[in-house]
């Protein structure tokens, strides 16, 4: 794949991987994750959980650990009402066409309801804010609600963590 990348392009990894129901990353995921962005890469998107887990950029470029479900049928089974899998999020990136590295990642909150997303609320809005900050502090990550309600997220240092 990188072999055929041209200038202005993207390469983004995607993959399934990490647990369904947890926030911690296994030390061999971010391991694996600073390969890929090493090896050219530059963006790791993680599926599997669902409901969004830690955020980290690495070297300017995003790794989403796990961006939890947009659309989903599990409504209503439960045993995991922690983790609020009723919250979505939308992740939206800008990147720089000439290096691939990371402008700028927004966060759309959403919320299931009777199958339909919605805009999330402004106390629904502050837990994701809150949460996922928690989540990736280990990785220098702060999150800051905008006005149009976005999350953001304000990476440490020159969009660079060091691990």
């Amino acid at each position: 794949m990188l072999a055929d990348k041209r200038p202005g392009d993207i390469a983004i990894v995607s993959m399934h991987w990490g647990s369904n129901w947890g926030y911690a990353t296994a030390p061999g995921d971010v391991a694996f994750a600073h390969r890929l962005i090493d090896a050219g890469i530059d963006m790791v998107h993680g599926h599997s959980s669902h409901h969004p887990r830690p955020i980290e950029i690495y070297r300017g470029k995003p790794i989403l650990y796990g961006c939890g479900d947009v659309v989903d049928d599990y409504e209503g089974i439960g045993g995991h009402e922690s983790f609020r899998s009723e919250l979505r999020l939308l992740y939206l990136t800008v990147t720089d066409p000439a290096s691939g590295n990371l402008i700028s990642l927004q966060m759309l909150p959403l919320r299931v309801s009777r199958m339909r997303l919605q805009r999330a609320s402004q106390t629904d809005t502050e837990w994701l804010r809150n949460t996922i900050e928690r989540i990736s502090r280990r990785f220098g990550i702060r999150v800051v609600t905008r006005p149009d309600n976005l999350l953001e997220v304000v990476p440490a240092a020159n969009l660079t963590s060091k691990e």
